[in-house]
């Protein structure tokens, strides 16, 4: 059902007339009554020890419970709490089913999907129809059909699925999507983003460690090169998209007033994860023969209603120095992360680049202006913080998510979208509108609440 922005606004000022509330980050009535919120994490590998680490440091939350097959992940997990002097949690370990277990006995009000991507749509489904409020970690589809799968669980279903994409909230994409709000660069045509990350310690690892030291995948390896890495052999699209495009989606408010409507991707040549093995371990290793599928850069391009473009880099292959590569260009002026440069009309040098600084700490959003000082440590730069804070604030109270079921699928779809473009040499493929039309009428409530 389609957020009422201004019953939204009311209820979240309402509840957050203290600083204890401020600080615990409440909306509107409590549906949980006095009680904590507890919640399940599916999946404690790195990723999920780290949302747990945040979890445990919000009031009134509990993680009563865990799933995952994974004994050395569970001995980690269980000394994350230890550390942070919490209870453990009951751990559900039986197999890759065991957490429908923990959905039909665990007292769980929410749960927190970090398993590796095959299982996101799964468990998500799973959950929704368990009743549980979710929160399902990002990656790239498999197809279509599981986009629509997920939103029907949805529509489905009497609570609501939160899409958790942390880059949302990182301090400089706040920021200027602040300016953006408020007009600074006037009317937004050609915005750029996407996965820029050296991977390749990521892939490939000895089997002992979690990142690099060795060229194994698959059996061999450990964490996320045991599943990771088998997408880059029979896979060729844009296989992690939503870092770039979720705070593309949010400044062009898409499926809030906007949509995206076709799609169009190339990629590269595969070259640079042979070329890291045999120069790690030399022609003769055993993956020295594998043949990776999945281009070294693939690049799509996306149309909108509105008549904006939006570009996106997948670039996980090769070294380079982290970047999401984001460039947010309007009709009075543009901004980039690569070199932190701005420049305003009319109020920066003539055909000069500035420092971006001065106008994202002008701009720095109500959020980070208020609470920066306690996002530090959370992880990504202190992004997690309000990640996590604000899925408490809403699965708490069971109102909308900021990154709904229909953001989730809209992103998401990016991937089978640019898998079977880059297919076909490039063919424009159209966008499914997941909302049904309901797009038009949507308010953008992103990062409005009242903290």
């Amino acid at each position: 059902m389609p957020l009422d922005r201004r019953k939204f606004l009311q209820t979240t000022t309402a509840a957050l007339t203290s600083s204890t509330f401020l600080r615990a980050g409440y909306a509107g009535a409590n549906s949980l009554g006095e009680g904590p919120l507890r919640v399940a994490v599916l999946g404690s590998g790195l990723r999920g020890q780290n949302h747990i680490r945040v979890l445990l440091t919000q009031p009134e939350v509990e993680v009563t419970a865990i799933a995952d097959i994974d004994p050395e992940m569970v001995r980690r997990t269980h000394e994350v709490f230890d550390e942070a002097g919490h209870d453990r949690p009951t751990v559900y370990d039986r197999g890759p089913e065991d957490y429908r277990r923990l959905l039909a006995e665990a007292t769980v009000d929410a749960v927190i999907i970090a398993t590796p991507w095959r299982w996101h749509t799964v468990m998500a489904v799973a959950a929704l129809r368990a009743g549980k409020y979710t929160g399902m970690e990002v990656a790239g589809a498999f197809s279509i059909d599981e986009c629509w799968e997920l939103v029907r669980a949805q529509e489905e279903s009497d609570t609501h699925l939160f899409f958790l994409e942390n880059v949302c909230y990182r301090r400089d994409v706040m920021a200027v999507l602040n300016m953006a709000r408020q007009g600074v660069f006037g009317e937004l045509l050609h915005l750029e983003g996407g996965y820029q990350h050296d991977l390749r310690a990521v892939k490939f690892n000895d089997g002992k460690q979690p990142y690099g030291g060795g060229v194994e995948f698959g059996e061999k390896a450990f964490h996320e090169a045991r599943w990771r890495t088998q997408n880059s052999v029979h896979r060729n699209g844009d296989l992690y998209p939503t870092h770039g495009l979720g705070p593309a989606a949010n400044l062009l408010n898409i499926n809030r007033g906007n949509r995206f409507v076709g799609i169009s991707s190339m990629a590269t040549k595969a070259r640079g994860l042979h070329k890291y093995i045999v120069d790690q371990a030399g022609p003769n290793h055993p993956n020295a023969g594998v043949a990776f599928k999945l281009g070294d850069v693939v690049t799509s391009m996306l149309s909108t209603q509105n008549g904006e473009v939006v570009v996106l880099h997948h670039d996980t292959n090769s070294p380079r120095p982290y970047s999401l590569g984001f460039r947010v260009q309007g009709t009075n002026g543009i901004w980039m992360d690569v070199n932190d440069s701005i420049h305003i009309a009319g109020e920066s040098p003539e055909h000069q680049w500035e420092p971006a600084a001065t106008w994202l700490e002008r701009y720095d959003h109500p959020y980070w202006r208020a609470e920066g000082e306690l996002a530090e440590g959370a992880g990504h730069g202190g992004m997690d913080y309000f990640l996590i804070k604000d899925f408490v604030r809403v699965a708490r109270t069971g109102i909308a998510p900021p990154i709904d079921v229909y953001d989730a699928a809209t992103w998401l779809a990016v991937t089978p979208l640019s898998e079977q473009s880059v297919a076909t040499g490039g063919t424009l493929q159209s966008f499914p509108d997941f909302t049904r039309g309901r797009w038009m009428d949507r308010p953008a409530d992103f990062a409005t609440a009242e903290w």
